[in-house]
């Protein structure tokens, strides 16, 4: 148990890092920078989806045969769906757009920023659990090296969210302790929804493979409704394109290594 509640809390602790960087940063991030934060973290959740997530849903489903792919296909269209809710219900602003998205709310600015990056939050927190979930249940196509580095890697991509929370907070006004404890926040629901994840998949141990696929297809959601607009937002720059892969080979690295 040890084991699974310091596994949820690795990714948490990556955002809270990122977030700190407003005490010792004194302006907002450059562009170029954002851009490169924002491809790097959509390069690392995209090889989590395949190699920590889609690919493990499917060879538990081996038994299927020909079928194999079709839980896989079924929790990956599941997460889409979910997270395309989500984006439609919540009220939210991401950082440089004026226009928020979601339903009208009078919620202040401040909130729908932290909602934002809240909601990109949602789909890591629940993939680490499933994948701890499955650990704890004796999946043997689930190892602790693997759930560790699934962990490690969105830690990595969470500091860069972090950063990205708190110093637009902090350009706007907010003194540096408040954009640190909000940027910090924003990542709190990761572990939250990683236990219920771990409860819900120790409950109902058939609908793993539902759970792993669910959990990557929010994330692809994520990947390409938000991450990757924001890698090649302005001039044209191969800047984002490059952290991507950065970001992809370091997590698939990881992934091959550790699991």
């Amino acid at each position: 148990m040890k084991t699974v509640i310091a596994g949820l809390l690795i990714p948490f602790i990556g955002t809270a890092a990122g977030a700190a960087c407003v005490f010792f940063l004194k302006k907002e991030l450059k562009i170029g920078v954002q851009r490169a934060l924002s491809g790097f973290a959509a390069g690392v959740m995209v090889a989590a989806s395949v190699w920590s997530l889609i690919i493990p849903a499917i060879e538990q489903s081996s038994d299927k045969g020909r079928w194999a792919f079709l839980p896989a296909f079924i929790g990956f269209w599941m997460g889409i769906l979910f997270l395309l809710l989500l984006d439609h219900v919540i009220p939210h602003l991401h950082a440089g757009v004026e226009k928020a998205e979601g339903p009208r709310s009078k919620l202040t600015r401040t909130a729908m920023l932290v909602l934002a990056v809240t909601l990109h939050n949602i789909p890591e927190g629940m993939a680490v659990g499933v994948v701890y979930a499955g650990l704890v249940n004796g999946s043997g196509l689930i190892t602790a090296g693997g759930a560790l580095a699934l962990a490690i890697g969105i830690a990595i991509q969470n500091f860069p969210e972090g950063a990205i929370i708190s110093m637009p907070l902090f350009a706007e006004g907010k003194s540096k302790p408040k954009s640190f404890l909000l940027g910090m926040l924003s990542g709190a629901v990761e572990p939250v929804f990683g236990a219920l994840t771990v409860v819900l998949a120790g409950l109902v141990v058939p609908a793993m493979p539902y759970l792993l696929s669910f959990a990557a297809g929010a994330m692809f959601y994520v990947v390409v409704e938000e991450l990757i607009p924001e890698m090649s937002a302005g001039e044209h720059s191969h800047t984002g394109v490059i952290a991507f892969a950065v970001g992809f080979s370091i997590m698939m690295a990881l992934d091959v290594a550790l699991g």
